[in-house]
């Protein structure tokens, strides 16, 4: 890639020129020829220490009207524009995963905050305004002074057990504002931080305690609902890293394994499947997760579990990407339906389209500063009403998506995770995550025996880079799973 001003042609003697010879006038037909003649040469010497022109013109010719001399250079490209188109914006860039990484802290210590909030009582619209305050104050905190975007790259959301999909009611709802959380129902929390346009969001499922309980343990359906979700998501993250990528053994034995096939999506939901039905549940119709990217959680590669009509997922991870994956398991048969609730998170789109209404272009502008391409509640903008006016326009003209409310069809509890990872060349690294579950929390009779499934959840998620202290305290999923049982 070039930067700056270019050696290679301009150096004095190596830029392509090109003069057409013409036999010298009479010094008395033309007596000021040599002055011109002395003035042409300097332009043909002195153009390298001025001539830099856009890159949108490869080879550009300077005629000198007067002596019929053309002058043919190659063109530089301007330097500021080679700058941009230097960054790096990969993981191959250190600074990339420490925003990413950062971002994912942020993320993770406010859904640990926002967790100890739900309990039976809470009203969900306060829940959802203290979580945003909390990821205000803690992206206040990194990247002082610098010119680096900072915001949300999902607000926080708290949906009751049957709803599937992120749920942030309005204040000015009167009735969705009043919406409690019931207890002993299974509430998923989601949210998340962006730095720089890298984002990370978290989502974990959460039973909800009385306000004067002081029993933790869970028993019953919640507890099969639980750790179905959990080990559910264990393999899923599992079958998401690239085949070979941590094999161990001889060279040969290493290019076997790296050269099998990646699951397909069919047997990806299949072998979920099996888990969750040991635990007589369901996966939830359509559950997507999808490569994110700088200023995109919803890239050019997705897998689809369970896909519902018209659905269908494209590609398979790679090292070097960034995931958000998903996971949903219902108590009921897992089809979902769309609820009457209003639909008050949106995202911007990429579509330009020419808003008439005032609210609309405010709205706009309000949503591109504040938010970006990122997902956002009505419920954060400036005027709420205004905004409800506004969205309709943006969402007809396909300026805004729309995230309806939907939830399970039988009305059955939902519970739903959200990992972002990073496939690295070590493995797959839980950037942004739920807090570890605490098995002997969960009773149940319950219990996953096929084999193959076991086998797939007893490996590694990523390769032993020799930190000694860390490895005594981590277990395999298979493991946790026995000790659950056996208690």
């Amino acid at each position: 890639m070039t930067t700056g001003v270019s050696t290679e042609h301009w150096a004095l003697g190596e830029h392509k020129t090109q003069i057409q010879k013409e036999p010298p006038p009479p010094p008395s037909q033309n007596p000021g020829a040599k002055a011109k003649s002395q003035r042409i040469k300097q332009v043909h010497l002195e153009a390298p220490a001025f001539a830099v022109f856009p890159t949108s013109f490869p080879l550009s010719t300077i005629h000198t009207p007067s002596s019929q001399r053309s002058i043919a250079v190659h063109l530089p490209k301007m330097a500021s524009e080679t700058t941009k188109q230097e960054i790096d914006y990969s993981l191959n860039n250190p600074d990339t995963l420490t925003k990413y990484k950062t971002a994912a802290q942020i993320s993770e210590k406010v859904l640990a905050e926002v967790s100890k909030l739900v309990a039976a009582g809470e009203k969900i619209v306060d829940i959802c305004e203290k979580g945003d305050k909390l990821i205000e104050e803690e992206l206040a905190k990194v990247y002082r002074g610098k010119k680096i975007t900072k915001g949300f790259s999902h607000p926080t959301t708290v949906s009751p057990a049957a709803f599937v999909t992120p749920y942030t009611p309005l204040t000015s709802d009167e009735k969705e504002a009043a919406v409690e959380v019931q207890a002993g129902e299974p509430v998923k929390i989601q949210l998340g931080a962006q730095i720089d346009g890298f984002g990370s969001i978290v989502c974990d499922t959460v039973i909800a305690p009385a306000k004067d309980q002081t029993d933790d343990v869970i028993e019953g359906r919640n507890a099969d609902l639980m750790l179905a979700n959990y080990y559910a998501n264990e393999l899923l993250l599992r079958l998401m890293v690239p085949p070979g990528l941590l094999a161990t053994g001889t060279d040969e034995e290493k290019a076997k394994a790296a050269s099998q096939k990646p699951p397909s999506q069919a047997k990806i939901t299949e072998l979920l499947q099996k888990v969750v039905q040991a635990y007589d549940c369901n996966l939830v119709e359509s559950t997507t997760s999808w490569l994110f990217d700088r200023n995109e959680i919803e890239g050019k590669k997705k897998i689809v579990i369970a896909p519902g009509d018209n659905t269908k997922g494209e590609g398979v991870p790679e090292v070097g990407e960034v995931w958000g994956v998903e996971m949903g398991v219902s108590l009921g048969s897992g089809k979902v339906k769309q609820f009457e609730n209003r639909t008050t998170l949106h995202r911007r789109t990429t579509t330009t389209y020419a808003l008439k209404r005032p609210s609309s272009r405010k709205l706009l502008s309000e949503v591109q500063k504040k938010f970006g391409t990122f997902p956002f509640s009505l419920r954060q903008l400036e005027d709420e009403r205004d905004a409800k006016s506004g969205v309709i326009e943006c969402v007809r003209g396909n300026v805004f998506r729309a995230y309806e409310v939907v939830g399970d069809k039988d009305n059955s509890p939902v519970a739903r995770l959200l990992t972002t990872v990073a496939i690295t060349k070590n493995g797959l690294t839980k950037l942004g995550a739920a807090p570890a579950l605490d098995l002997s929390k969960f009773k149940t009779d319950k219990k996953i025996e096929d084999e193959e499934i076991l086998a797939i959840l007893a490996q590694p998620l990523s390769r032993n880079t020799g930190s000694k202290n860390k490895n005594k305290k981590k277990k395999t999923a298979k493991k946790e799973g026995e000790k659950a049982d056996e208690e």
